[in-house]
C-alpha cells in the first residue's frame, strides 16, 4: 500500500499531539443534517436526548462550545443573545461540548452543569461523547455554529459575528442575518465564514 509523505506526516503529528482528527470533511451549505443517533446527556437539566430533537418549526442551530476557551468566554454575551434571537424566531438550539480530551478536567460533565447554570442556559448543553457529533459535522473550533433549515439542510456555518476576537466591536451578526434570510426563504449571504476560536480537544 502506498503511503504519501503528507499522510505519513499528518499521522506522525497527530500521534505526537495525542489528537485524533475528524475523518469527515466539514459540512458545506446545502448538506443535510447528520443523523448521529447517539443520545447525549444535557448539563442543563440532566436529560438524555438526541441533539436533533431540539429543532423547532423553523429549523435548528447547533453551537459547538465549551467551558473555558477564551473565545467562548469573550463571546458569552453573544451566545446568550444568539440563543434568544434563534428561539424568538422558532429556531431550536443545542449547545455541544465535544472536548473529550478534557472530560476529566475543565469539560467534565459536572463542570458543564456548573457552567450551564452560571450562564443561565435554557437550551440543552450536550456532552458529545468521543466527539462523535463534532466528527460528523467536521467541526473544529469553539465557538462554531451550524444553522439548519426546517428541511434539515445546512444554510450557514462558521462564526456568529464579524469580530469573534473582540465581539463588542462587531458590526455584523452573521448568524442573525442567516436566520432572517432562512425564514424569508432566501439564501444566507454569506453562507459560510471562517470560525475563529480554540480547537476542539479530541482524544
Amino acid at each position: 500500500m502506498k503511503i504519501t509523505f503528507l499522510a505519513l506526516a499528518t499521522a506522525v503529528i497527530a500521534a505526537a499531539s495525542g489528537t485524533t482528527y475528524a475523518q469527515q470533511a466539514q459540512l458545506k451549505p446545502g448538506d443535510g443534517m447528520p443523523r448521529v443517533s447517539t443520545e447525549m446527556y444535557s448539563a442543563t437539566d440532566g436529560s438524555l436526548i438526541p441533539y436533533y430533537k431540539t429543532a423547532d418549526k423553523n429549523g435548528m442551530l447547533v453551537i459547538f462550545s465549551c467551558n473555558t476557551c477564551p473565545y467562548v468566554v469573550k463571546n458569552e454575551e453573544t451566545i446568550r443573545k444568539t440563543i434568544a434571537y434563534a428561539r424568538q424566531h422558532h429556531v431550536g438550539v443545542a449547545i455541544i461540548n465535544s472536548n473529550e480530551a478534557k472530560r476529566d478536567g475543565d469539560d467534565a460533565f459536572d463542570a458543564m452543569k456548573g457552567y450551564a447554570a452560571k450562564q443561565g442556559y435554557t437550551v440543552p448543553y450536550l456532552m458529545d461523547k468521543d466527539s462523535k457529533l463534532a466528527d460528523a459535522f467536521g467541526a473544529n473550533h469553539t465557538p462554531e455554529v451550524f444553522l439548519f433549515s426546517n428541511q434539515n439542510t445546512l444554510v450557514y456555518k462558521g462564526a456568529m459575528n464579524d469580530n469573534p476576537a473582540t465581539p463588542a466591536e462587531s458590526k455584523v451578526s452573521y448568524i442573525n442575518n442567516a436566520i432572517d434570510a432562512m425564514i424569508a426563504g432566501k439564501a444566507a449571504d454569506p453562507a459560510a465564514t471562517k470560525s475563529i476560536g480554540c480547537s476542539i480537544k479530541r482524544k
